[in-house]
């Protein structure tokens, strides 16, 4: 339950964004089409200050004629109608190109997520990085269908603005552009601590998400013993950290967006001050003074804007630099550039020759020692040790899950890392100790076997699992929502529902990490049923759990701090009276 994060993030920087700009450029014809409407609508602000120029000076001079005054309003309401309509165009494609984005940012994330090893998440929270799928894909979401928008429009309408002040008036123009660099002083000196605040801020929303996904999904253990308001506190804390660190970051840019507005608001107001002279004196016109003050409080709002657009860009590069860390994640367990293919039709034959291994996440401890093991096409071995003797290592090693430090993995005479990571698993199908059900359909949970597998191809493993009868009563049958984990059923349904999707698999290889001893009487020996006809004609590895399973392998090997110890049969080394005499003693249960 510690906190941890998957790599060390880099220091937050606006160029991360090119991150983003890699999904947006696969879209030119919207973004031309924002960008034209952009282009459109900030012309259209810029020109309401222009008629209104026009309205002052014609309409509200001595012996003005009035009659003549309409077409100014009418080209006012021609300005306001193009002004909405472009307003309107770039809201829906920015908001297109943002969505499509973000779309497909997290299918690229997801996409090389499921190209990582087992071992990479080993080391990182899976919670977190599902937190990254969504509240860090969500800034972006934000950046690109407003914060961009926003802020290339208040650009085009400030620097627009500007120039169009220098056309009015120019000296009071002078005046003002000499102001604004104030304003950008304390963007510089705060922006670097609103950086670092809202990393801060992200990572502790992260930390809620990680606690809540970890709670509810042991929300049984958490309630058998007692500690809900454990969790809620821990729970509660970690959203004290999150708006702690919030509160810090919209503090800063509060104090920010005050700071520049004042001095923007202060510098219009002197600069005004002088204008109102120059009216007086005659060195301007009423309509340019107006205009000069629309358009002086249109720079003043978009370059004020543009600080609080700042602001929520650094918010985005951290999320897209956390985003970046993911999709450039490289694994090193990959097909090699020209794979050796397996062997047709496939046998099924295992080899590990002299195989030492230890987990990257225990380094201290070797898991296998100079390991060899040679299992035939269609024999059974079934793998018998104390806890931590290596047993799952060798499942984990055969699918390649893993990469041993030394010696050498074969299947079918082939060395797997000459091999195609997926065709070597194509040939392995497996049935774990936990077994593990989608919250999807029971026929979806099913076809992970085989996903083209037919109705009556799964109703046939089905029967062949003992699992037809429960799965006939469900109350959408094939289509009934099996739940969170399979909540839905019971454990003895899960396991035959596990045998059933490997029965699908149809795989030469079988991988068994038995778990019979939790279930009942009943269920076991409809599991254990289940399990003899899925081990026919398959070579199997199992790891074995009941008496009765070691009796019907041809082959039993004892494995202890990652050797083999003891090898023979069930008579064989219980005459021995080593190890696995000890183990059979305490670990296997014969039933009656």
């Amino acid at each position: 339950m510690a906190d941890t994060n998957p790599t060390p993030a880099p220091r937050r920087k606006l160029s991360s964004l090119l991150v983003i700009w890699r999904f947006t450029r696969g879209y030119p014809l919207q973004i031309a089409v924002a960008t034209v409407a952009l282009l459109t609508s900030s012309l259209a602000t810029l020109w309401i200050p222009r008629t209104f120029k026009q309205i002052v000076d014609n309409g509200f001079s001595a012996g003005a004629d009035t009659s003549e005054i309409g077409v100014y309003f009418q080209g006012l309401l021609a300005v306001i109608l193009v002004l909405s309509i472009a307003t309107a165009i770039r809201f829906y494609f920015v908001s297109w190109v943002a969505e499509r984005t973000v779309a497909d940012l997290r299918v690229a994330v997801h996409r090389n997520l499921l190209r990582l090893p087992p071992k990479w998440f080993e080391e990182n929270r899976p919670s977190e990085i599902a937190s990254r799928l969504t509240s860090d894909t969500a800034l972006v979401e934000q950046v690109v269908g407003s914060t961009v928008s926003i802020a290339l429009r208040n650009l085009l309408t400030g620097i627009g603005g500007v120039i169009y002040l220098f056309v009015l008036a120019p000296k009071i123009a002078a005046y003002l552009i000499v102001g604004m660099p104030l304003t950008v002083l304390p963007i510089v000196w705060l922006g670097g601590r609103v950086r670092q605040y809202s990393r801060n801020s992200q990572d502790r929303v992260a930390d809620i998400g990680a606690i809540a996904s970890e709670t509810l999904g042991a929300m049984r253990i958490v309630q058998a013993f007692g500690q809900e308001p454990r969790e809620g506190k821990r729970f509660e804390l970690a959203v004290t950290r999150s708006f702690a660190a919030a509160k810090k970051r919209f503090a800063l840019r509060a104090v920010m967006t005050a700071l520049v507005i004042g001095l923007l608001f202060t510098a219009i107001t002197l600069i005004m001050w002088d204008a109102v002279a120059g009216v007086a004196a005659g060195q301007i016109t009423g309509g340019a003074i107006t205009a000069f003050v629309i358009t002086a409080g249109l720079v003043t709002g978009s370059f004020g804007a543009l600080t609080e657009v700042y602001g929520d860009l650094l918010r985005a590069s951290g999320a897209a630099s956390r985003l970046a860390e993911l999709l450039a994640q490289e694994t090193d367990i990959a097909a090699p550039a020209h794979p050796i293919a397996l062997p047709r039709p496939a046998e099924g034959a295992i080899a590990f020759d002299a195989v030492t291994f230890r987990y990257p996440t225990r380094p201290e401890v070797s898991a296998l020692q100079d390991f060899s093991l040679f299992v035939a096409p269609g024999e059974t071995v079934a793998v018998v040790g104390p806890s931590g003797a290596g047993k799952s290592t060798l499942f984990q090693l055969l699918q390649r899950f893993y990469d041993p430090e030394s010696g050498e993995i074969r299947i079918d005479g082939v060395a797997i890392p000459k091999a195609d990571p997926a065709e070597i698993r194509s040939r392995i199908a497996m049935v774990p100790q936990e077994t593990v059900i989608f919250a999807a359909s029971a026929r979806d949970n099913l076809r992970y076997g085989a996903w083209d597998a037919s109705d009556d191809a799964i109703w046939a493993a089905a029967e062949a699992a003992n699992a037809a009868t429960f799965l006939r009563e469900l109350p959408q049958g094939l289509d009934t929502f099996l739940g969170e984990g399979g909540a839905r059923l019971s454990g003895g349904q899960r396991q035959r529902l596990a045998i059933a999707r490997a029965l699908l698999r149809d795989a030469p290889i079988l991988l068994l990490d038995e778990a019979t001893s939790a279930l009942d009487a009943e269920s076991e020996k409809l599991v254990q049923d289940a399990l003899e006809r899925l081990m026919q004609g398959r070579t199997t590895l199992v790891i074995a759990h009941r008496l009765a399973t070691v009796r019907a392998a041809s082959r039993i090997i004892v494995m202890d701090a990652g050797r083999i110890v003891e090898t023979g049969t069930h008579a064989e080394l219980v005459a021995k009276a080593g190890l696995y005499a000890r183990l059979a003693a305490l670990q296997f249960q014969e039933s009656a």
